[in-house]
């Protein structure tokens, strides 16, 4: 005989019993449920002060996540996923990336030097090498024998003396000044009825006249006499786009930063504050070279006019390069000099 489970009535005593042990296990555990919530609100909860047996950590990784999404939105186990630009007609609050500036060389105003192709230019600058060796003899034979030195060498050499007695910017200070008071601005028509002669500085102190490229030339010497390191200077000739017309100027390298030396000024000025200037020939000890720079457009300041091919008629503060016109020229915000 298979025997039959007894059943219990409903108001049998062990029934009764398993009803209020369930109720009770219900209260408990809402009650508790209510404590936690209450220590949540209040802020003295404690993770794990009251908690009960809990339940085993579930580990999963970045790729088992995007492998389940790809599967729900139908791509194939292979789907590659790739990163990509936020579309134009995204909002985004992200910071845009910030732009590359272009690489600024160690040469006057930020520029890069290459070696010029051999032209005017470089026939010029080798005949003025030539002047200027004949001129340096005759300053040291004034430095051995002052009684026989002509007036104009002996006035150089005491520019070079008033030179030498300073040092760093009141050095470049001196040779500005004291070029700037002794030459007075002639044009080479005027002077010589040619376009464009460079003369050394004995024979523009001889005439007490010249125009830009005299100046520099002479405060070239004058601080390479003094002791001033050659590397660290630069004759610079540009196009001045605030009055359509070229110009020469010396640029001096102190402390990692070029000064120019203007025969229009005074006061020395940093080459980033020479904004009109589009430099295009920097010439030295090594010879001719380009000046140039990346292209990058650049807005003219109020007053300024955009740069045009030189005049070969040799105006004022004017130099002839049929190698290179200067109207093509490179600089700050030109293209690349080729």
């Amino acid at each position: 005989m298979i025997p039959h489970p007894k059943l219990r009535k409903p108001g049998s005593p062990a029934l009764v019993t398993a009803l209020i042990l369930s109720i009770g296990a219900v209260c408990v555990s809402t009650t508790a449920r209510a404590a936690d919530d209450a220590a949540v609100r209040s802020g003295e909860f404690r993770p794990g002060a009251n908690a009960g047996p809990s339940r085993p950590a579930t580990f999963f990784t970045i790729n088992a996540v995007l492998a389940k999404i790809d599967r729900q939105n139908g791509r194939g186990p292979g789907a590659s996923r790739l990163a990509s630009l936020t579309p134009s007609n995204i909002a985004t609050d992200a910071a845009p990336a910030p732009a590359e500036a272009p690489p600024a060389g160690t040469e006057p105003f930020g520029l890069f030097t290459f070696r010029a192709p051999d032209g005017v230019l470089w026939r010029k600058w080798r005949g003025l090498e030539a002047d200027m060796a004949k001129e340096k003899a005759v300053l040291e034979h004034c430095r051995e024998t002052a009684e026989s030195c002509p007036s104009h060498a002996a006035q150089f050499l005491r520019l070079i003396h008033a030179v030498n007695a300073k040092s760093g910017r009141a050095q470049l200070d001196e040779a500005n000044r004291g070029v700037n008071a002794v030459i007075r601005y002639v044009s080479d028509y005027a002077q010589f009825g040619e376009a464009d002669r460079w003369s050394a500085p004995l024979a523009s102190f001889a005439t007490a006249k010249g125009d830009c490229e005299d100046y520099a030339i002479a405060k070239y010497v004058a601080l390479q006499e003094a002791g001033f390191p050659r590397d660290e200077l630069r004759l610079i000739l540009a196009r001045d786009r605030a009055v359509r017309q070229d110009h020469a100027v010396l640029a001096a390298r102190l402390d990692g930063r070029w000064l120019i030396l203007d025969s229009r000024r005074s006061e020395l000025i940093e080459d980033s504050a020479a904004s009109s200037l589009t430099p295009l020939f920097a010439i030295d000890h090594r010879g001719v070279h380009l000046l140039a720079a990346p292209y990058a457009e650049r807005a003219l300041h109020a007053g300024e006019v955009e740069a045009a091919p030189a005049a070969d008629s040799g105006g004022e503060e004017g130099w002839s390069n049929p190698d290179v016109s200067p109207g093509i020229g490179s600089g700050i915000g030109g293209p690349l000099l080729l």
